[in-house]
């Protein structure tokens, strides 16, 4: 069976988008958000356009 990435219908903070990831590949999303944050806060934003990017691209369940 392949796996598909989407956005976590169980792992939601505010689009369920680090809870998918964090599914996908089998880590806690904690982690996955923690990373996120960091790459916000040193791209001046981009972390954020993109953030808001894959809430749109990745599909919900």
């Amino acid at each position: 069976m392949q796996k598909r990435l989407y956005r976590s219908d169980t792992n939601v903070m505010i689009c369920g988008v680090c809870g998918g990831i964090g599914e996908y590949f089998d880590i806690d999303p904690t982690i996955v958000r923690l990373i996120w944050v960091v790459v916000i806060l040193s791209s001046c934003g981009a972390g954020l356009l993109a953030y808001l990017a894959a809430s749109l691209i990745i599909p919900k369940r």
